[in-house]
């Protein structure tokens, strides 16, 4: 199994397994909740994306508004740099920086679970031909 690539182009079309696209709303939860924020799924694997995306978008907006330090915290959690944002931000020019905030998050919780799917399937097949 190869890792795969995660891009701004291609995050909702690595969101298409049930499995992936629950682990990556357990991450997002897990990151946000932390920090006190909640963010919810419904399980909804086809609309995933869109829910996720509407939840992060407007709970940034309130930590934007509200609590900027707490959102430089999250945003350190999450592991999402400046220079992340800035990329994003030309890849995507119709979204606004509230938006492009969140779609990194979710980029970046994405590329979290796949590396740790990555690395427990390489371990697996490790473990199978040591045997």
């Amino acid at each position: 199994m190869n890792l795969p690539q995660v891009s701004n182009q291609n995050v909702e079309s690595l969101l298409n397994r049930e499995e992936i696209v629950r682990q990556t709303a357990e991450q997002i939860m897990k990151d946000f909740g932390m920090f006190g924020v909640e963010i919810t799924f419904s399980g909804n694997s086809e609309n995933a994306y869109r829910e996720l995306f509407t939840q992060l978008s407007d709970q940034i907006t309130l930590l934007f508004e509200r609590n900027y330090d707490l959102l430089l915290s999250v945003l350190y959690q999450v592991d999402i740099s400046d220079r992340d944002i800035r990329k994003t931000r030309l890849e995507l020019p119709d979204y606004t920086d509230i938006e492009v905030i969140a779609h990194q998050v979710i980029v970046r919780d994405l590329k979290k679970v796949l590396l740790r799917r990555y690395f427990k399937m390489r371990a697996e097949e490790k473990d199978g031909k040591q045997e």
